[in-house]
């Protein structure tokens, strides 16, 4: 189910850990989504902020199909879904 809500937002999403972060603390943010195959010491802190803005925060199982619904050729362990 996430993965066709990334694909359906992917004109309002932001891939990758630093970015998300910096767009969470800018309140730009309504959801974000992790792999739950991505390293918890890389998306830690983005599920820690999200809990602390009150941002749902949604899992699906692969950083592959998750690079593969925001249309590139990688994984992605984070992805934000802008406001």
């Amino acid at each position: 189910m996430s993965y066709e809500k990334v694909t359906q937002a992917i004109s309002d999403i932001i891939i990758g850990t630093k970015q998300s972060l910096k767009a969470l603390k800018d309140d730009r943010i309504k959801e974000v989504v992790i792999a739950d195959d991505a390293d918890t010491y890389v998306t830690g802190r983005i599920v820690d902020l999200a809990k602390e803005k009150q941002v749902p925060v949604f899992t699906v199982d692969s950083m592959k199909k998750l690079g593969k619904a925001c249309g590139i050729d990688v994984g992605a362990a984070v992805v934000a879904i802008k406001k």
